[in-house]
């Protein structure tokens, strides 16, 4: 790609950045806002909740609704809402007005990533599609990774309004440039919502949701207990259960950029195989969990598979519909969360039942029902998203 197209892409990555930045980066001030507006940690808990129930709603909706305008323009819409939402709440002193201003900016969370990954691919072209979009989802780990401990930064050692700003800042500075750089990107074929709707009664289309979901509930069923899985399993230190969880999420982003190259030369071997490695890492975890190296290891494999994960489940929704392209990323957005509010309390059964190092068997499970789709798919007919895009 030349450079005006990889400029393009950059200023994708930090808007998607910003976005999941502001999403996940509340995270890590929770304990300042229970403090500053005088609620308790349950109660600030509900910026973190009821965002990710936007995210869920709007996922299949508004994707659909805003396919048919100028993708600049929304884009700027999106990110403009953000910049005023993140604003407002740097001087906001109620803790009501804190949460509007939080849940109304999720409703388009969607809107901008799913578009995010329709333009990178147009930009890209069919074939280093997956290589843009892998560097989309950079920004998305990058996101999830760097937000939380910035934040947390930020507010121990200035302010709980510095953290704000910093929100606000990133999401600006994405405006400013898609606002300088972006050319105008009109929607070439408008596609009426009864007919993205269409895709619907395809087979392949649940089928892939299907696999997205226990994909993603395979990953975060498993990871949302690492922490205390860190301490109580495996005996890690505090200062190092801080470091492995970090070490996870920078693997995550090593892990975008190989299934980039994994997806565009060997894309079939790379779905066919994954739910299996993964599996086989929860395994040897199982078994290891006492050796401190090896689990150190894994964690950092484990992180690349996290990575390679949200590549391949884009990827799978994307072949799968790609006459809607919009409406199919909105769809894989809600399939993934969906996958994470199922697997959690999926892998939390295996905690209450049998103890915190049996947490691994949920995520074999989720594993398993996701090999089993994959090949359902790559044997049964017309269930292969490879073969419906040749068709």
């Amino acid at each position: 790609m030349d450079d005006r197209k990889n400029l393009l892409i950059l200023i994708l990555m930090v808007g998607v950045f910003g976005i999941l930045n502001t999403e996940m980066g509340f995270i890590g001030i929770l304990p300042y806002i229970s403090e500053s507006y005088q609620v308790t940690i349950v109660q600030a808990g509900l910026l973190i909740s009821l965002f990710a129930t936007g995210v869920a709603i709007a996922g299949p909706t508004m994707p659909l609704i805003f396919s048919r305008y100028n993708r600049k323009t929304v884009m700027l819409f999106v990110l403009g809402i953000f910049t005023v939402c993140n604003t407002i709440s740097i001087f906001a002193t109620d803790f009501n007005l804190l949460l509007a201003v939080r849940v109304l900016p999720a409703f388009f969370h969607p809107v901008y990533c799913s578009m995010a990954f329709t333009v990178a691919s147009i930009i890209a072209g069919e074939r280093n599609a997956p290589k843009a979009v892998a560097k989309i989802n950079i920004g998305v780990s990058a996101g999830m990774v760097v937000g939380v401990p910035i934040s947390n930064f930020l507010a121990e050692n200035i302010s709980l309004s510095a953290s704000m700003t910093f929100f606000a800042l990133i999401t600006l500075l994405a405006f400013i440039a898609t606002f300088i750089f972006v050319p105008s990107m009109p929607v070439r074929e408008i596609m009426s919502y009864g007919s993205q709707l269409k895709i619907l009664k395809k087979p392949i289309v649940w089928t892939s949701i299907a696999a997205i979901i226990f994909c993603n509930g395979s990953i975060f069923g498993v990871f949302n207990y690492l922490a205390d899985y860190l301490a109580s399993v495996a005996s890690f230190a505090p200062t190092m259960v801080s470091i492995l969880l970090f070490v996870y999420g920078l693997s995550n982003i090593f892990g975008s950029m190989i299934a980039g190259q994994l997806l565009t030369t060997i894309p079939s071997g790379t779905v066919k195989l994954f739910p299996f490695v993964l599996a086989i890492i929860y395994l040897v975890m199982f078994n290891t969990s006492s050796n401190a190296i090896i689990v150190a290891i894994l964690i950092l494999l484990w992180g690349l598979m996290g990575g390679i994960n949200a590549n391949i489940n884009q990827f799978w929704m994307a072949k799968t519909a790609p006459q809607a392209p919009d409406f199919a990323n909105g769809l894989f957005l809600t399939a993934a969360n969906m996958g994470v509010m199922l697997g959690t309390p999926f892998s939390g059964i295996f905690i209450n039942n049998f103890g915190m190092a049996y947490v691994i068997f949920g995520g074999i499970i989720f594993a398993a029902v996701a090999a089993g789709i994959f090949l359902t798919q790559f044997f049964g007919r017309n269930l292969n998203p490879l073969q419906e895009i040749k068709q």
